[in-house]
């Protein structure tokens, strides 16, 4: 299998189960939170956990204290909460997971769909903090969310983003998405929830940026009322 065929879904879902189940579930019974961040390589949480970094990089777990980071192979939910020395499974207090636990299951990790999907995690989170510089308002930081395991952040009642793929779109894409819906359907606003680009469509950082800005350009126009001109 390749990147582009059915390996990619079977790893994005793989990491998505670590998100929730490990990554997420770990946090949130330390310190209340299920927030992960876009790192190098993968992604990890925000805050220590077992007074350490948590995080997936290059398609390993990889645990760190002490200055010095170990990592293994993600073979299963179990081996991987155990090498952290955390206990898996997304508590129910934190929100219903979108992934199975199946904490003795094999974990499926494609190298290539591993690199793919984590390059344009990276590619999203370096376009979206550039944006929100550019609106001035660094205040906010894109946000991995393990629900949905898209990483944005919202301005104006407007989420930006990237998602690695999902139930609406099987290939990663970028997104605008107006609280509200979209204010018409058009070749911009081309998806139910907003408006959306499939990674073939993005080429680079500068073209994520161009098209979250023409979001929040297109986002401010008056809806198209039904009949007009």
């Amino acid at each position: 299998m390749t990147a582009s065929t059915s390996a990619l879904p079977a790893t994005r879902d793989a990491l998505h189960q670590v998100a929730e189940h490990v990554l997420a579930a770990a946090q949130f019974r330390e310190s209340g939170t299920i927030r992960l961040r876009v790192t190098a390589g993968g992604f990890e949480t925000v805050r220590d956990v077992n007074g350490g970094r948590l995080g997936v990089v290059n398609g390993r777990l990889v645990v760190g204290r002490a200055g010095a980071d170990r990592s293994t192979a993600l073979s299963s939910l179990a081996s991987a909460a155990e090498f952290a020395g955390i206990t898996p499974g997304l508590p129910d207090a934190a929100y219903r997971a979108a992934t199975s636990f199946a904490p003795d299951a094999e974990l499926f990790v494609d190298p290539d769909s591993v690199r793919r999907l984590t390059d344009w995690y990276e590619l999203g989170d370096t376009a979206l903090r550039e944006f929100a510089a550019r609106i001035r308002d660094g205040t906010h930081q894109p946000i991995l969310w393990p629900e949905h395991f898209d990483v944005g952040l919202s301005f104006d009642e407007v989420n930006y983003g990237a998602s690695p793929g999902d139930a609406h779109f099987a290939d990663p894409y970028l997104y605008v998405g107006p609280h509200v819906g979209p204010p018409r359907r058009d070749s911009f606003w081309n998806a139910e929830f907003g408006a959306v680009r499939l990674i073939d469509e993005v080429a680079s950082v500068a073209d994520a940026i161009s098209f979250f800005e023409r979001g929040r350009a297109r986002g401010r126009e008056p809806a198209r009322v039904p009949g007009d001109g």
